[in-house]
């Protein structure tokens, strides 16, 4: 295994510095501290399409190994994003080894197979020594898998998957379960039961509750670890339907946290989440719980895919109620409902969110963001001080009706001030953008936030009806304002549809996180 260091943070997203490669030698760098000891970090497949990193953390007493593997295939990401944030968590014995992208391009494509590989091969986890077998692996990934697992012989092999429905509402899939290779191994039945008490705790449907499940597939990894190897082999899977991508990777947290304070591995008041090791420049929370829209984090992770240095995950109500946003530097809240999205984070989340901004932390809010940033609403935020145009008006013909509410997704064209261009890099000159029913605002004349100042008007306006006709044009856009220590960005449309104004959006975080732009 040719083994490159890489300087850049766990699951960021800017540049890659490599060191030259020397077969089978895994050279030292990276991470140190306290308490989770040093990270080493090296690489599989290097200088092919499927080169991957792969991370040891070595905690400062003896212990067990336990090897976590995650995207083996590429449409199951939650495993992949865990895998890449317990890197960062504070190893007290024993060695963790962590790959977390295993099928890095099936994971750039969301496809589950290998891509552009016979189908004899395509399904990474059946590639791995079969029992009554030869000890070998097949296509070359799979083979630098099978050769790293037998480097570190792990005594645990945890490998992060995801089905597609709940295995107890719908038996053909296997999400929302753990699935023992060796369910008489020493310790095995104990180790699962404390991880499935512990995801279970937080899931309130017992129809969506994980349960066991024995034995691995044929040409699995965790099956030929187990047979192989001698190892203790789980499969974590959680389940994609209808649950939102930072839920199912706190979930995956959850159980490898369980079982890793079970061997001694964490302290027991270690949270699930933890700041990363190492230098970001930017470090971005994503709101993707219950109110956000599914095309809103998706746009920012592909925004923040140009910033170098960056890093961003994806977080919940339960992560930000936890205490996660201190591990970052802005919280971006999409578009969808800002109304639900202030009720699933509840008095406790609206609290955590004001607190981070207050503390010196950035708020960028897109349409919903925005209302949730605003002052009017009994669940608003109030960090900054706006009301938004939300009255009830009777309508001839209709009845009443809120003026909110505008119609469907559609352009509309906005102008920088003077200010909005030093900030967000863009001239003087009006450009379109998309807009679906974000707020229009004015100021709500609270004595206890400052006034924000407009970065940009509305130039043309949608209206649904006769009567919000004039009530859009010329109000503001994007304001900008501070609250506390931290600064509050509001966006009424949506330039994060637009990659020819991702520049926009990069800087509006940026100018949130009180950072110079990157250049």
């Amino acid at each position: 295994m040719g083994v490159p260091i890489q300087l850049r943070p766990a699951g960021s997203t800017g540049f890659l510095c490599r060191a030259p490669s020397f077969s089978g030698l895994l050279l030292i760098f990276l991470f140190s501290g306290a308490a989770g000891g040093e990270i080493t970090t090296g690489s599989l497949a290097p200088g092919t399409k499927w080169e991957t990193p792969y991370h040891l953390i070595e905690g400062s007493r003896p212990g067990p190994t336990v090897l976590v593997t995650g995207g083996l295939h590429g449409n199951e990401p939650a495993g992949s994003l865990a895998a890449e944030q317990i890197l960062h968590w504070p190893i007290l014995r024993g060695r963790l080894v962590v790959l977390p992208r295993a099928n890095q391009p099936g994971l750039r494509k969301a496809t589950r197979h290998l891509p552009d590989v016979a189908r004899q091969e395509a399904d990474l986890n059946r590639n791995f020594p079969r029992t009554d077998g030869k000890n070998e692996a097949s296509s070359l990934i799979g083979k630098e898998i099978w050769e790293l697992a037998q480097k570190f012989k792990p005594d645990w092999l945890i490998d992060l998957h995801e089905g597609y429905h709940f295995h107890k509402i719908q038996s053909k899939s296997v999400g929302s379960t753990i699935l023992v290779s060796q369910p008489e191994g020493p310790g095995t039945r104990s180790v699962v039961d404390g991880m499935l008490a512990s995801v279970n705790s937080t899931v309130e449907d017992s129809d969506k509750h994980f349960v066991p499940l024995r034995g691995t597939a044929n040409g699995s990894l965790t099956r030929a670890a187990a047979e192989r190897l001698g190892a203790n082999s789980l499969i974590l899977e959680t389940t994609t339907r209808e649950q939102a991508l930072s839920l199912r990777t706190r979930q995956h947290r959850l159980m490898l946290r369980s079982i890793f304070q079970d061997m001694g591995m964490l302290g027991e008041g270690a949270p699930s989440m933890t700041r990363t090791r190492g230098e970001a420049s930017l470090r971005v929370a994503l709101y993707d719980g219950q109110g956000a829209g599914e095309s809103g984090p998706r746009n920012l992770q592909e925004v923040m895919k140009t910033i170098p240095r960056s890093l961003s995950w994806r977080l919940g109500p339960s992560d930000i109620i936890e205490g996660a946003l201190s591990h970052f530097d802005v919280v971006i809240f999409p578009g969808g409902s800002g109304s639900k999205q202030a009720a699933a984070l509840g008095i406790e989340g609206r609290k955590e969110v004001r607190r981070f901004v207050e503390k010196g932390g950035g708020f960028v809010g897109i349409c919903a963001g925005a209302y949730l940033a605003a002052a009017n609403y009994s669940w608003s935020l109030g960090i900054c001080d706006y009301n938004t145009f939300c009255e009830a008006r009777e309508i001839p013909g209709v009845g009443r009706k809120s003026m909110w509410y505008r119609g469907p997704s559609a352009t509309v064209t906005i102008e920088l001030t003077p200010v909005g261009q030093e900030i967000l890099g863009y001239a003087g000159e009006p450009f379109k953008v998309r807009y679906h029913n974000g707020p229009i605002v004015s100021p709500a004349g609270m004595d206890e936030v400052p006034d924000y100042e407009v970065l940009a008007w509305f130039r043309s306006e949608v209206s649904r009806y006769e009567t919000q006709k004039g009530t859009m044009v010329n109000t503001p856009a994007i304001v900008g304002g501070k609250f506390g220590k931290g600064r509050v960005l509001s966006i009424s449309p949506h330039p994060e549809s637009s990659r020819d104004l991702s520049l926009l959006v990069t800087r509006a975080i940026h100018w949130a996180a009180q950072l110079e732009p990157s250049k």
